[in-house]
């Protein structure tokens, strides 16, 4: 997607009317051609497009590569001050920002689901027609392996061994292998021997997950999916598509799972990003705590 006209827009604003410096310039423009390059290949929108739910799922991706707290902050910044300009040059009516709170002392921990709202949420997909086959299996995959919404729907159908109950998945030149439990094993096969075949439009095509089309399942149409069935849920929590995969990592720390196989089965680079679910898990031993004590 050419990002060209609010580009050269954003440099002229930063050169002729702030009269930046060349550093403070450089930065806020490689800033924002990064979130470009993320709007082209995971939203396959354009800047006056991106809402609040996009702007969220971009910091959060910073955050799942292993960006720093500084770095985020800082990008966070550069999309407030690039809006704003938007808003002001009438190429969007609202801000989609508001939502981005820059600190860099302290990193908003992210939204869980408990056990029981993921059953619940697992159950929603009906297995009574082709979408309900597709959609249980897409859920328990997530789930089962923490995966990346960007890497669900990349996964090609060799990338996927039954017998072994496993799943390849690669992401930035990085190969892992993950395991998936029984029922993930179940609804996978299911639709992968009875349902997707009906499903593509070619016979060659590889992708493991396709629209209804046949061709490659979107972020954006999995977004629609999750959304769909958080509401027949009755789900209050803001699900995102990574909200499985946070939960993923929570859920196995809560049942002693080192810190390093959760770091390797979520593909972090460094192993602070994955230390923010210890304290997501301490916040909810407390909370507990002060709920169930009687002295509390």
């Amino acid at each position: 997607m050419d990002h060209s006209k609010y580009l050269e827009m954003y440099e002229r604003y930063l050169t002729e009317e702030k009269k930046a410096s060349e550093n403070t310039r450089s930065s806020y423009l490689r800033d924002i051609r990064q979130f470009g390059d993320y709007l082209d290949t995971h939203e396959e929108i354009d800047f006056d497009e991106a809402t609040e739910d996009e702007l969220c799922n971009y910091i959060d991706h910073l955050r799942e590569i292993g960006k720093s707290v500084s770095t985020v902050s800082r990008s966070i910044a550069s999309l407030k001050n690039f809006y704003s300009i938007m808003v002001i040059k009438g190429f969007v009516e609202e801000n989609p920002t508001g939502k981005l709170v820059p600190d860099k002392i302290t990193q908003k921990l992210p939204e869980i689901l408990t056990s029981q709202e993921v059953d619940l949420l697992l159950e929603q997909p009906k297995c009574v027609d082709m979408k309900g086959y597709r959609d249980k299996a897409m859920l328990e995959l997530l789930y089962a392996t923490g995966i990346r919404v960007s890497e669900l729907i990349s996964l090609n159908v060799d990338d996927v061994n039954l017998n072994a109950g496993a799943v390849r998945c690669i992401s930035h030149d990085k190969e892992r292998f993950i395991p998936l439990y029984a029922a993930a094993v179940k609804a996978l096969r299911e639709y992968m021997e009875k349902v997707r075949p009906q499903m593509i439009a070619d016979e060659e095509e590889r992708s493991l997950f396709v629209n209804v089309g046949g061709e490659r399942m979107s972020r954006q149409g999995f977004w629609k999916i999750i959304k769909t069935y958080q509401v027949k849920a009755g789900i209050k929590k803001s699900i995102t598509p990574h909200t499985l995969r946070h939960s993923f990592a929570a859920h196995l720390l809560e049942n002693g799972a080192d810190l390093r196989s959760i770091q390797e089965m979520l593909g972090h680079a460094d192993i602070s990003s994955t230390q923010i679910y210890s304290q997501v898990v301490k916040n909810q031993i407390q909370e507990v705590y002060a709920k169930a004590h009687p002295r509390a």
